[in-house]
């Protein structure tokens, strides 16, 4: 619970409500802002953490009291913020407070904090501006690549070599000898597309157990389209005459990004086989990070095009890709001992259901962080 003692700041915590505008990669991310009660500023939902209660289960009660908004939030902080904050008595304290990303896939017509607040979707750049805090304006320039079209300019590999070697335009007539089909770059985004709808599908199957089935379906369909998207890179590999990168690495990059669909999929089958329809809540936690591990994951790939310009882009991405796997080591364990505590002496079979679908689920956390170390390996070589 967070505490003031003496000139440590006070702690609070606070949800950034986010959503997609389409399923490209380069879709816009609009950002929800809500007013202040008293000043009528745009700010994030935001409070104090009540005695007992997790900061990140604590963020998503404020987004819904104040935004009245709902979805899948990410317990690992996207980062921190400060203010001051005007106390009745005159004193102008520091607030520290820690920032939740919450994937919205629901909007209350009515909520607790409806006739005080106004709510409104912004676009990064507009929610930036509009926000009085410095670090919370840099905190949400940060959550997603607002000019992400300029920073992976498809630039060709004999571009490249031109600008860096001086020859001229008389050698095109070689680049047309080769390959057509050698769009390594939009088969990778193609993959991570499967990979960001199949994350999301599964978010929404730990918090929908009703509609199982249908949740459950659209996995192994996504499943089933990047096993197409895997195969094709495989042949194209062995067509192109020159690649991007070594021919290992696009192999290895692919099957990493495969690996944890795959691992979705043997997810989903599991719930759908030991017919659960209600989820411990550290499996809804380790849901909700691999949720926004894809998401994150969908900005770096892209940034791959030009390896040079977004190297330190790509290693903070990585960064934080290593430290939410991290974070759902530390909830699977809790999760099984909690489990164990509930099952493991009445209903022994009810606690190796639920020690099966925690694997399972740490297992795609485990393929991300793969992703992320086979792009760490990219820049290594090619920044």
């Amino acid at each position: 619970m967070p505490t003031h003692h003496g000139s440590q700041p006070i702690r609070q915590i606070a949800a950034l409500p986010y959503r997609t505008e389409g399923d490209a990669l380069d879709a816009p991310v609009k950002v929800m802002l809500i007013t202040s009660r008293e000043t009528k500023r745009w700010v994030i939902p935001k409070g104090n953490v009540p005695p007992g209660v997790e900061w990140h289960r604590a963020a998503a009660n404020e987004a819904e009291e104040e935004a009245g908004v709902l979805g899948v939030l990410c317990p690992t902080p996207l980062g921190t913020y400060r203010y001051r904050k005007r106390r009745g008595n005159g004193a102008s304290l520091m607030v520290d407070v820690e920032v939740f990303p919450l994937a919205v896939n629901r909007e209350l017509p009515d909520w607790k904090e409806r006739a005080e607040r106004q709510r409104r979707w912004f676009s990064l750049a507009d929610a930036a501006e509009a926000v009085e805090e410095s670090d919370l304006r840099d905190l949400i320039r940060s959550f997603a690549a607002s000019e992400i079209k300029a920073a992976v300019r498809r630039a060709t590999i004999f571009e490249t070599v031109a600008k860096k070697s001086g020859i001229n335009s008389m050698f095109g007539w070689f680049q047309r000898l080769l390959p057509r089909q050698g769009n390594f770059f939009e088969l990778f985004e193609a993959h991570v597309r499967t990979v960001v709808a199949g994350a999301d599908a599964l978010g929404r199957l730990v918090h929908d157990g009703e509609h199982r089935a249908d949740h459950v379906r659209e996995i192994i369909e996504r499943e089933h389209d990047a096993d197409e998207i895997t195969r094709e890179v495989l042949r194209v590999v062995r067509q192109t005459f020159l690649t991007p990168f070594d021919r290992s690495a696009i192999s290895s990059l692919v099957g990493s990004m495969d690996d944890a669909i795959d691992e979705m999929q043997a997810a989903a089958q599991a719930i759908d086989l030991y017919d659960l329809t209600s989820f411990e809540p550290e499996m809804i936690d380790i849901a909700a990070i691999i949720v926004d591990g894809t998401r994150v994951l969908a900005e770096a790939i892209p940034l791959l095009r030009n390896v040079s310009e977004n190297g330190k882009r790509l290693h903070e991405l990585t960064e934080r890709l290593v430290r939410m796997e991290g974070h759902a080591d530390t909830i699977h364990s809790a999760g099984l001992k909690a489990a164990y505590r509930t099952y493991g002496g009445g209903d022994p079979m009810a606690f190796v259901v639920r020690r099966e679908i925690f694997n399972h689920l740490e297992r795609i956390t485990d393929a991300l962080e793969d992703v992320a170390n086979e792009i760490d390996s990219i820049v290594i070589d090619h920044s």
